[in-house]
C-alpha cells in the first residue's frame, strides 16, 4: 500500500539567480509544483508516494517525470498531453527570499487532467490522499479533483489539504474563496498559512485553527506562520513551535509544501488517527517540519531543496 497519493500540478519553476545591468533576471529551471514538493519531502523521510497529474508531451514534461522516478515517487498516475505545454511558473524574489509567482498556464497541462484519466487503483491503494486548490482553478481538472476527493473519501482514506492560495490564477477573490471553502470541508488534515486564514476569515492563526476544528470537521490543523514557525491544534489541545534561527534564507519556494510533507511523514510513523495525537506528539511533528522547511530555504527550488533527514535531526 502506498502511504500518500497526491493530485495536482507538476511544473517548472524558473527562479532568478542573477540580474543584468538592465534589470533582466537570469533564470534557473527547477522541478516544482506544490504536490510534487510535498511528495518529495515524504519520500525523503521514508514514505512511499505517487502523483496524479498531467504534463505536456515535451522536454520539460519528460524531465519532470524522470525527476520523480529518480526520487522513487510513483509516476504511473501522470498523463502526458501533446496538445498543451507543461506548466511553467516564473518566480521573483525580494531581498529576504520571499517569492511571488507569474504563470504560463493558459492553459497549462496540469489544468487539463480529466476525470476519466484518474487511476482509481492508486486511490484505492493509499493511506492518505493529498490535494490543493490549484487544480480547482480550471476545468477539466476541477471535476477530476472533485471526483478523486469523493472517491478517496468513499474508500475511507485520510484527506490531506494545503489550500496553497495563488491569487494570479483565480479570476477574483470570490472564486478563490468559494473553492477554498469547499476543500476545507473535505479535509481531515489541513496545512494552512496565516495569510490564507486572514484572506478567508480575517482571523488570527489560532482562531482560524479552532474554526477549522469546530465548524469544518477538520481533525488536525497546522497553521504556518512564515518565518515565525507554526501553530498546531487538534481536539486535545494546541501549541506553537518557532522556526530555527540563524539560517541564511535564499529562496522560500516550496517551503510550505516541504513543511506539509515533512509533517505528514512524522504523523504516519505514529500510526494514530489525527485527533488522537497528544499535544507533545503534535509538537514533535511540528518541530521536525519547521526544521525541514527552514533548511530547504537555503537553496533554490522546491523538489530539489529537500534536505536529508540527518540534517534535520542535527538541529532538532
Amino acid at each position: 500500500m502506498t502511504d500518500v497519493v497526491a493530485l495536482g500540478e507538476l511544473l517548472i519553476d524558473f527562479a532568478p539567480v542573477s540580474t543584468d545591468s538592465d534589470g533582466y533576471p537570469t533564470l534557473k529551471a527547477q522541478p516544482g509544483g506544490a504536490p510534487g514538493n510535498f511528495l518529495a519531502a515524504l519520500q525523503a523521510y521514508g514514505c512511499s508516494t505517487a502523483l496524479i497529474g498531467k504534463v505536456g508531451e515535451d522536454a520539460f514534461g519528460r524531465q519532470l517525470v524522470a525527476t520523480l522516478d529518480g526520487l522513487g515517487i510513483g509516476t504511473q498516475g501522470i498523463r502526458t498531453d501533446p496538445a498543451v505545454f507543461t506548466t511553467l511558473a516564473f518566480v521573483t524574489l525580494d531581498e529576504t527570499g520571499n517569492r511571488s509567482f507569474s504563470f504560463a498556464r493558459k492553459p497549462g497541462a496540469d489544468t487539463c487532467l480529466r476525470a476519466d484519466e484518474l487511476p482509481f487503483d492508486l486511490l484505492e491503494g493509499c493511506k492518505v490522499f493529498h490535494f490543493g486548490t490549484l487544480s480547482l482553478t480550471n476545468e477539466p481538472a476541477r471535476e477530476a479533483t472533485r471526483t478523486a476527493v469523493a472517491y478517496a473519501k468513499e474508500h475511507g482514506k485520510l484527506i490531506s489539504l494545503d489550500p496553497n492560495l495563488r491569487m494570479p490564477l483565480w479570476p477574483d477573490e470570490a472564486a478563490a474563496k468559494e473553492q477554498m471553502e469547499w476543500t476545507l470541508h473535505q479535509a481531515d488534515i489541513v496545512k494552512i498559512s496565516d495569510e490564507e486564514i486572514d484572506f478567508l476569515w480575517g482571523l488570527s492563526p489560532e482562531a482560524g485553527a479552532q474554526k477549522l476544528l469546530e465548524e469544518y470537521g477538520v481533525r488536525l490543523v497546522y497553521a504556518t506562520l512564515g518565518p515565525k514557525g507554526c501553530h498546531f491544534a487538534n481536539r486535545n489541545g494546541c501549541g506553537e513551535v518557532p522556526s530555527p534561527t540563524g539560517l541564511h534564507v535564499i529562496d522560500t519556494t516550496g517551503a510550505g509544501d516541504i513543511f506539509g510533507g515533512s509533517a505528514m511523514s512524522q504523523f504516519l510513523r505514529l500510526g494514530k488517527a489525527p485527533e488522537e495525537l497528544s499535544v507533545e506528539e503534535m509538537r514533535a511533528i511540528t518541530r521536525f517540519a519547521c526544521c525541514a522547511a527552514s533548511l530547504s530555504t537555503q537553496t533554490h527550488g522546491g523538489i530539489n531543496s529537500v534536505v536529508p533527514e540527518a540534517e534535520v535531526r542535527a538541529i532538532l
